[in-house]
């Protein structure tokens, strides 16, 4: 069970609400470079705008999580379970968990892919699936990996499991918690095929949480399960060429 969290409620909507200036200040100067012309921001796939969204979010997070543990007196180290005496289990359980996600998440979307194409709403690849698949450059492809592998689940589970999660659990709503947490982290990655997967993954990886009482297990798992999808996406492409 997910231990008791200090964090402080003024604290985690000022966490919030310090994400949301840094995504719309991101999202406003990406389109000034648009505007304006600049290479790389022409379109919405163009690697510039890609940069720029995930630094403005998921990049932003980084710096801002250590702002958050220090308002509350944490340890970086004790919050991701670097000094958790069961590491090596919960590790474990986070390879466990990554194998058994991504088959049951890849049925998952081709189901969703078949259903949206049958009532006439054929979903579209995921912005950064586009890129990586058109990658021209070295540097672009190592950018999109280590925002896959490193960046991301970081970010993303600090700010799901590791606040939003044990806060309004805390607050006695804990399958609000639990479900409403897992759907608004299969929504801000805005792809229909993607929400069902997603879904269940974020389920699974609160049960991770839950199961070991540390954060670095369910960023573990994330990490795994984008890293094999990267790697199967490149493979595929290379395939096709």
């Amino acid at each position: 069970m997910v231990s008791e969290k200090p964090w402080r409620t003024e604290t985690v909507l000022e966490f919030g609400a310090a994400q949301i200036v840094c995504l719309f200040l991101g999202l406003g100067a990406a389109a000034l470079l648009q505007k304006a012309g600049v290479p790389g921001f022409a379109g919405e796939k163009d690697f510039g705008n890609i940069l720029l969204g995930t630094l403005c979010f998921q990049g932003a997070t980084w710096p801002l999580l250590l702002l958050f543990l220090r308002w509350h007196a944490v340890d970086w180290r004790s919050a991701l379970g670097l000094r958790d005496p069961g590491l090596k289990r919960a590790l474990f359980l986070a390879g466990t968990c990554a194998g058994v996600c991504l088959p049951l998440t890849w049925l998952l979307q081709q189901g969703s892919i078949t259903v949206l194409t049958r009532i006439g709403w054929p979903p579209e690849n995921q912005t950064a699936v586009d890129l990586l698949a058109n990658v021209k450059h070295w540097w672009t492809g190592a950018y999109l990996g280590f925002f896959a592998v490193v960046l991301a689940p970081v970010a993303e589970e600090f700010i799901f499991r590791g606040v939003l999660y044990p806060w309004v659990k805390q607050l006695g709503w804990p399958r609000l918690a639990w479900f409403g947490g897992s759907a608004g982290f299969a929504l801000i990655h805005f792809n229909a095929a993607t929400f069902a997967p997603l879904f269940v993954l974020a389920l699974a990886l609160t049960w991770l949480y839950e199961k070991t009482d540390n954060l670095l297990a369910p960023i573990t798992a994330h990490a795994l399960f984008n890293a094999v999808n990267l790697v199967l996406l490149l493979l595929l492409n290379t395939a096709q060429t």
